[in-house]
């Protein structure tokens, strides 16, 4: 048989190829939170509060040498172990002076 195939699969086309979307294209949509038709500025602000609030005093990232069997021992209790190093250096600053 000499023809094309009507079984040889179409070109596949990247969806990461779609055109960047502009201003006028989301000026012309419509925004709805769940059912309800809202402005954009309701849009974007209902968008800036979703996930977890801000904590008033979030934690801080750092480096920290532990002797091995500490840091055996508090990964053995499981997933939070960190949390669970960070009460007890609080319970040690309740007993006692750092500076």
């Amino acid at each position: 048989m000499k023809g094309k195939s009507t079984d040889t699969p179409q070109k596949w086309a990247d969806p990461d190829d779609a055109p960047e979307l502009t201003e006028e294209d989301f000026a012309r949509g419509t925004w709805r939170i769940g059912d309800n038709v809202v402005s954009r500025q309701e849009a974007k602000a209902a968008i800036a509060r979703i996930g977890r609030p801000p904590l008033a005093e979030p934690k801080k990232a750092v480096n920290i040498r532990l002797a091995p069997d500490i840091l055996v021992a508090f990964k053995a209790t499981g997933k939070g172990w960190q949390t669970r190093i960070n009460n007890a250096l609080h319970d040690w600053l309740k007993e006692h002076n750092p500076a």
